[in-house]
């Protein structure tokens, strides 16, 4: 893995410096892209930090993830500098010297006081595009954020380079170990929390490293679509289990979502096969060209057909769809760009200088309007729930006659059912990181 990525991060540094040129030339001829890693926010009222998470601007030319308060430089044409604070300190662990396959492409400047690394920065009097975290301020090196370079650089991270891919497998990889172990502590009757500490373990990772909170829902907690709640006790009888949790690899995101039916619940089990195989079909058209919204929409007719296929609805695909009633069952969009963050920027961006495509009519949280390019990497996370709020709203509609309710009532006791894969689009086949995954631990 280490010599991997060591021949593929050369390439990367340079193309993220050509887009570093391009972007302070947009943004009006800056003279240098100024990057903070951040520091901690401070809990209200308190003398304790939050749980740190660096910029993912400076995780993109760097594999560090826990070093606050440091900085990249970058003036074109000059070899990248890392201003890193290693401060001294006894009560808390101080990050190690740089080392690694990385360090030969920055001139690394250590210093052991904040002010001595703003002290480092290019003079205010130049024009510096400083990207970082408007809280807290750091006093000197106050972040300006100029819309014109983020817009330029957001647009151009959704490509991304062999070497964030080859991240993006690794975290795939350790979220699919996770899962398996989260798999095995359902299957021996453990209650949520202790299958999300299995997770922990199988991954590695302890809460704050994974990339957003584990949601671990047993039963009717599956149709809570952000259950972070983690009952302590295993419940009489564990009938279901949805997981949607992720894992790190040095600041890239996997996100991965499974449900489970316990033994003897076939006929829920039928349902999650049904769910699957529509999963793996929109996996397979991310390809460049396809357009996310109308793959979006696509979803909401093929599982408005499992629907049907399933007895809980009595009408044809195209009313199911135009009605809303799949949108009661199917409540949110099928996915989103990942990559650094969980929920990737420019997923609305309209092109490298800005603007907005709107989300179709009717589908508000949809997190993804463009057209998949090669490059791209999106999640595919459909779903289907029962949920008592949407289905009581339904009940209300002249369309209720056409729903089957008490085929609704035997399944609201498992909650519901999400299959969630990370898939990198091509000029071809597209690559499912996680199926490739999940593949090599079977």
């Amino acid at each position: 893995m280490h010599d991997r990525l060591a021949s593929l991060y050369p390439q990367h540094l340079a193309t993220l410096r050509e887009r570093a040129d391009k972007a302070l030339a947009l943004g009006g001829g800056f003279d240098h892209l100024v990057i903070a890693a951040g520091t901690p926010l401070r809990k209200f009222l308190d003398d304790q930090d939050y749980p740190f998470v660096a910029n993912p601007h400076f995780r993109h030319w760097l594999p560090l993830t826990d070093t606050p308060g440091s900085w990249i430089v970058y003036t074109p044409g000059q070899k990248p500098k890392l201003i890193f604070l290693q401060p001294k300190d006894y009560w808390h662990v101080v990050p190690a010297a740089p080392s690694g396959y990385w360090v030969e492409h920055f001139d690394i400047e250590i210093v052991r006081e904040a002010t001595d690394a703003v002290a480092l920065l290019p003079d205010a009097k130049t024009r510096r595009a400083i990207l970082g975290p408007e809280c807290p301020t750091v006093p000197g090196a106050e972040a300006n954020n100029p819309q014109a370079v983020l817009d330029y650089l957001h647009w151009h991270r959704s490509y991304k380079t062999p070497y964030e891919l080859e991240l993006m497998r690794e975290a795939s990889r350790i979220g699919a170990r996770a899962h398996h172990a989260a798999e095995q502590a359902f299957r021996a009757g453990e209650s949520e929390f202790g299958i999300h500490l299995a997770y922990l373990t199988a991954a590695r990772q302890n809460d704050a490293e994974l990339p957003y909170a584990s949601i671990v829902g047993l039963n009717e907690h599956g149709a809570v679509l952000h259950y972070t709640h983690f009952d302590r006790k295993p419940p009489a009888e564990s009938r279901s289990f949805l997981i949607d949790a992720g894992a790190s690899a040095a600041g890239y995101a996997s996100d991965i979502t499974r449900t489970y039916a316990a033994k003897g619940h076939a006929e829920f089990q039928a349902l999650i096969d049904s769910v699957d195989a529509a999963q793996q079909g929109f996996a397979a058209k991310v390809r460049a060209g396809q357009s996310y919204p109308e793959l979006h929409i696509h979803a909401h007719h093929v599982l408005a057909e499992v629907l049907r296929e399933h007895g809980i609805v009595r009408m044809s695909a195209e009313s199911a769809v135009a009605s809303g009633v799949t949108s009661t069952f199917f409540p949110h969009g099928l996915g989103h760009p990942i990559g650094l963050q969980v929920h990737d920027v420019a997923g609305f961006q309209a092109s490298e200088t800005g603007g907005t495509i709107a989300r179709p009519q009717g589908h508000p949280y949809l997190r993804m309007t463009r057209v998949l390019e090669a490059g791209m990497v999106v999640t595919i996370e459909p779903g289907l729930y029962f949920i008592d709020m949407l289905l009581e709203e339904l009940r209300a509609k002249p369309v209720a006659s056409e729903i089957d309710w008490g085929r609704v009532e035997r399944f609201r006791p498992y909650g519901g059912i999400r299959i969630e894969d990370d898939v990198v689009c091509t000029e071809g086949d597209a690559e499912n990181l996680t199926r490739d995954a999940f593949a090599q631990i079977a």
